[in-house]
């Protein structure tokens, strides 16, 4: 083609085409990639690629990140190595989230609700890898864009590039200070600087003085829930055994007998954990169901408590008779029944979802048949049904799961605070329905996976405003109790001075938020 001008090209101007016939670029010096064409990645990392799919099934199918990342892990045949990358990828990003999106805003020529959700989320992959690990920055862009290539196309890879080529250009640190530049809210910056939401953020504080601590702890807390945690294990009392676990490299646990800390990848792989004797459970939870188990209870004086007119034999002496009122998915219902095997103790296991229900069973199967039931029905209705009829009640009531964002990091971003309004009557009636069914001299166990104050201490105050002639025990003396590393300094002094609840913390005790309170019921 001549270089003589043409149409709507001015003289003296660099004609558009070169001398092969190929259009020049027009806005100025072309700038390539560093790889050629051909040596650019264009196929799915698999770890990343696993780490992709737990991210889109948990935005598109609001599932849960830690059941969907085992199945794509297997399913990808990662080995131990990837499968960490890929453990750390997923979670990181989830955790980043609100940290990572305000940061791609100020990299996206648009607002990061119009881009393409698939998009979205392989950009936070790459900004996790950019900002919050240790891969290097060419690497980071070329993984993330082959990926994007390979499993959505090649116009959105072009985007990805450019947006994460933006976002490389500083470190996590300066990004931060620039998204809070100006900033006085406290709430504010420490949202934006610890990815949680503000109304988590403003939850935990109160939290935090609700229960005896002070403001200034928050930093402290909201690092510790974006900490990677350790898995912990625990072996069942008389059934299950560490050795397996500890050869392979667990160390033993500091605050539960019979734990240990496993970061040795997959814990499938152990034996124990196939046969059930042999259970992941947080070492916080572990300390509830076994403070419960050992507080003392006070003797019956005859053949009938002393309640009055209705009510049930005493049991027979030497036996107890225990309830996991909210027994799904079974994980405390099985420390029970293993603790329960010394006193002896029976247990009933009561789960209103059938398909929960069946995960309970799978729970206790370790544990001889005979001494167990699965009761499948309204937790709300037992107190009715069986009033004064249990020796231990434990009410692992559903809540929030506020206390445990560290391992599951997209529900930060699912709760909002209209749950805790629907939550409340559910826990409010599944208390109430406890201490109805404990007997005279027995105790109930007021548990949840949450430090925030209404579903906490709100709750078991409006229960012993109804009752004031239950007693709330020293929760916190019953969790040093059954602690192997001494005092917890966990409890809260009740109003009443009459005794405790406990509140365990991620970054004091390096187990989920857990929240105890000790009833008993007067003879």
């Amino acid at each position: 083609m001549s270089d003589t001008p043409g149409a709507g090209q001015r003289p003296g101007q660099r004609p558009r085409r070169n001398e092969k016939g190929r259009e020049r670029n027009r806005s100025g010096e072309r700038r390539f990639s560093q790889a050629a064409p051909s040596q650019r990645t264009r196929k799915a990392d698999p770890a990343r690629l696993v780490a992709f799919e737990v991210l889109r099934a948990v935005a598109a199918e609001d599932a849960y990140a830690n059941l969907v990342l085992p199945v794509s892990i297997r399913k990808h045949r990662l080995d131990r190595r990837d499968a960490g990358f890929a453990t750390e990828l997923a979670y990181g990003a989830l955790r980043g989230q609100g940290t990572y999106d305000a940061v791609l805003a100020r990299c996206v020529d648009r607002p990061l609700a119009q881009l393409d959700p698939a998009v979205l989320d392989a950009l936070r992959i790459g900004a996790h890898q950019l900002l919050g690990m240790r891969v290097p920055a060419h690497a980071a862009l070329d993984q993330t864009v082959g990926l994007v290539r390979a499993v959505i196309g090649a116009g959105p890879a072009s985007l990805v590039n450019a947006v994460l080529r933006k976002v490389a250009a500083r470190d996590l640190a300066s990004w931060i200070g620039d998204l809070t530049a100006g900033q006085t809210d406290g709430v504010k910056i420490a949202s934006l600087t610890h990815s949680h939401p503000e109304w988590i953020v403003r939850a935990f504080r109160q939290s935090l003085v609700a229960h005896g601590r002070t403001v200034e702890e928050i930093d402290e807390l909201l690092e510790a829930d974006n900490a990677a945690p350790v898995v912990n294990l625990v072996a069942l009392p008389g059934l299950g055994s560490l050795d397996e676990a500890l050869a392979e490299g667990a160390e033993p646990g500091r605050l539960a007998e019979g734990s240990a800390y496993f970061a040795g990848g997959d814990v499938g792989r152990l034996a124990g954990v196939r046969e059930g004797t042999l259970r992941v459970q947080d070492a916080g939870s572990q300390l509830v169901a076994r403070a419960l188990a050992a507080v003392d209870l006070l003797p019956v004086g005859g053949p009938e408590t002393g309640a009055g007119a209705g009510s049930v034999p005493a049991p027979d002496a030497g036996s107890e008779r225990w309830l996991d009122l909210c027994a799904g998915p079974g994980g405390k219902s099985a420390l029970l029944a293993a603790l329960g095997r010394s006193v002896p103790a029976t247990l009933v296991a009561n789960e209103p979802v059938p398909h929960r229900a069946q995960l309970v069973r799978q729970a206790l199967r370790p544990v001889d048949g005979g001494t167990w039931t699965v009761r499948v029905g309204d937790g709300r209705e037992v107190g009715q049904e069986e009033p004064e009829s249990y020796d231990r009640v434990l009410v692992d009531a559903p809540c929030t799961g506020l206390g445990a964002l560290r391992r599951r990091p997209e529900a930060r971003w699912r709760r909002k605070p209209a749950d805790l309004v629907e939550l409340a009557p559910l826990q409010r009636g599944l208390l109430e329905s406890a201490l109805e069914a404990v007997r005279p001299g027995g105790v109930v166990a007021y548990v949840t996976c949450s430090p925030h104050h209404a579903e906490t201490l709100a709750v078991v105050e409006d229960a012993l405003r109804r009752r004031p002639e239950m007693e709330l025990l020293d929760s916190g003396a019953a969790l040093d109790a059954v602690s192997i590393g001494g005092p917890l300094n966990s409890a809260r002094p009740a109003a009443s001075g009459t005794g405790s609840t406990a509140q365990l913390w991620p970054h004091l005790h390096g187990t989920d938020a857990m929240f105890l309170a000790l009833i008993r019921k007067p003879l």
